[in-house]
């Protein structure tokens, strides 16, 4: 993963990736993950998705490398968050959510505890190919047993437009979680960047 080029998207403020609000498609189908259970986030930025599904009822666990994209969410929000230091990590937890600053290749089983499920909104899309098998294996080693994900991804035709927002395409999704059930929810033309290239998005859930 480049850190360095993260850093700079955030300290430059060339955030388009964040929403601002919950996402349409979370809102839809949050549904599909297990009442109050233990949510990782992987990747989270300071997206409003991660207050929404605390106030599901959700115990909420993001990670994000920028620790200022981490300090945002809770200043956003009024909050003053405890914080510590976990292994390689900073953890900050406020309100129901947890959010740890670092490497997600850092995170232990130990850093973030049992997790139930996850939400995958800007994760694998941000991830260029060589590095998305390392981080689903990684993803699904930090996951109990028959946990349940919701995940968002992106279709087009890759020539049209650099990543990220990488296109992650179904057969590559179905290869990466291999003996899981992977479904496909919804689909829908994406807006932003991603719709100068007729990119449409699609909302998935993986169990197992």
């Amino acid at each position: 993963m480049d850190h360095a080029f993260w850093h700079e998207r955030w300290r430059d403020g060339r955030i388009a990736f964040h929403e601002g609000q919950p996402n349409a498609l979370l809102s839809r189908h949050a549904g599909e993950l297990p009442a109050k259970s233990r949510v990782l986030v992987p990747l989270c930025g300071k997206a409003a998705d991660l207050a929404y599904l605390a106030a599901l009822g959700h115990e909420v666990v993001g990670v994000e490398l920028v620790e200022s994209a981490v300090r945002g969410f809770f200043a956003e929000r009024g909050l003053t968050p405890v914080e510590s230091t976990v292994g390689a990590l900073r953890r900050f937890e406020a309100d129901g959510v947890v959010l740890l600053a670092g490497d997600f290749f850092a995170v232990t089983t130990a850093d973030v505890g049992r997790i139930d499920a996850f939400y995958d909104r800007a994760a694998i899309i941000a991830l260029p190919p060589d590095l998305r098998p390392a981080y689903v294996r990684h993803l699904r080693g930090l996951l109990a047993p028959a946990a349940v994900g919701v995940v968002i991804t992106l279709q087009y035709d890759q020539t049209r437009m650099d990543g990220p927002p990488f296109a992650v395409g179904e057969a590559e999704l179905r290869a990466h979680f291999a003996g899981a059930q992977v479904e496909l929810l919804h689909e829908r033309v994406a807006g932003g960047r991603a719709a100068e290239v007729g990119a449409i998005e699609r909302c998935w859930r993986v169990r197992g």
